[in-house]
């Protein structure tokens, strides 16, 4: 039985990541295919335990209480957790010396140092870097890191620029989310088949579990952590235009993150406290009755790589109103309408044209249950696993 060792030490709060959502899958369907250490966090252990995934834990920092906000908060909280890691690492070493496979969930540098630091003690032991999204170039025109969020979005890209070059060189196996960013990992020295692009999977035994409920409560729903990337802040102006053409139009908010003050303020700024709801962050069944009570589904993202969470709620019949970012191409995915990013009138228009236009509704909803519920995680986990075991 090979044994494989997570890292997952980056986690704070209660957010809950696509990167996240594909590290607690995988230990919930390889637990019976290998013998698994999670050296995480205290938050990314508490995450684990609540989706009853039961392997070995090794705790590598308590609980931070406050989510790093501000530039120098974020690098304190990056620094700490890293040499935290390390020195989980070191004072573990019986455990790990006969580890088959190190899996760095992230490459935030509390995962992914740790787990290089691993591979270079020991050079048999086979590295999968976890790399779900690259970072904007903070100088772009296009980059969502504006304003105060520049200094972030820099830092993150900078740092990026070490991460991916010792990637390239020293892992074995590279997991990303889709197609385009493969290719910027395929060399000679990591082949196609060793760059796998995991894409992700639902849930769909919970979403057939949830009976969807006749009297909608909200018109739409979004999904995803509250932050620069996720488009949430235009978000808000969208359903202030579509309120203007649709008066009673209700929102819900699934998440957290850092933008929710920001949000929070601008919903009263607009005068749409009773028409946009902040449910918090939620996930399992909670989940899913919310989508069971929501006619559509909203994810304006404006740089992402894909992610499943709008496709949970595609598995619950919610046709999806999205922007048209790169990876959708790639997938070809049924079921939304796409518009162009940034344009937020004719985001709303698409909005609304799903809530009047019946037949349109129907085609998408149609699409939207039959593209959603291939993406099992049962069966991508098994493919990802296969794809390991032939590697040895």
């Amino acid at each position: 039985m090979k044994k494989i060792v997570f890292i997952a030490n980056n986690n704070v709060g209660t957010g809950f990541s696509g990167g996240d959502r594909i590290f607690i899958e995988f230990l919930k369907n390889w637990k019976d295919k290998a013998e698994l250490v999670l050296f995480g966090s205290e938050e990314a252990i508490e995450m684990t335990k609540k989706r009853s995934v039961d392997v070995k834990f090794i705790q590598t920092d308590k609980v931070n209480k406050s989510m790093p906000g501000g530039i120098f908060d974020f690098i304190s909280h990056v620094f700490r957790r890293t040499s935290k890691g390390l020195s989980s690492i070191k004072k573990n070493r019986e455990i790990l010396k006969n580890a088959d496979y190190v899996y760095s969930v992230s490459d935030f540098y509390p995962d992914f140092i740790p787990a290089f630091y691993l591979k270079l003690k020991n050079p048999k032991i086979k590295w999968i870097a976890g790399y779900y999204l690259f970072a904007p170039n903070p100088f772009s025109k296009d980059s969502p890191y504006k304003g105060k969020q520049w200094l972030r979005g820099f830092f993150y890209w900078f740092t990026q620029l070490f991460s991916h070059f010792l990637v390239k060189k020293f892992a074995d196996y590279v997991f990303v989310t889709n197609e385009p960013d493969r290719e910027k990992f395929i060399s000679k020295r990591l082949p196609a088949e060793k760059v796998i692009a995991i894409r992700g999977g639902v849930d769909i035994e919970m979403a057939e579990s949830v009976s969807e409920d006749n009297n909608k409560k909200y018109d739409a729903v979004f999904i995803g952590r509250f932050h620069p990337t996720k488009g949430v802040l235009e978000l808000i102006d969208v359903w202030r235009i579509v309120c203007k053409k649709k008066p009673n139009a209700k929102l819900a908010l699934i998440g957290v993150g850092e933008l929710e003050q920001e949000m929070r303020s601008k919903v009263k700024q607009f005068e749409l406290d009773e028409k946009i709801s902040f449910l918090g962050f939620l996930d399992g069944v909670e989940k899913y009755k919310v989508f069971s009570k929501s006619k559509i589904a909203l994810y304006p993202a404006v740089l992402d790589h894909w992610s499943m969470a709008p496709v949970e709620a595609m598995a619950m019949g919610l046709p999806l109103v999205t922007f048209d970012v790169e990876t959708l191409r790639y997938l070809n995915p049924k079921g939304m309408i796409r518009i162009q990013c940034y344009d937020l009138e004719k985001y709303a228009n698409g909005i609304l044209d799903l809530l009047e236009n019946e037949n349109l509704y129907k085609e998408k909803k149609k699409e939207a249950l039959y593209w959603a519920r291939k993406w099992d995680w049962r069966v991508r986990s098994k493919e990802v696993y296969n794809i390991l075991a032939k590697g040895n």
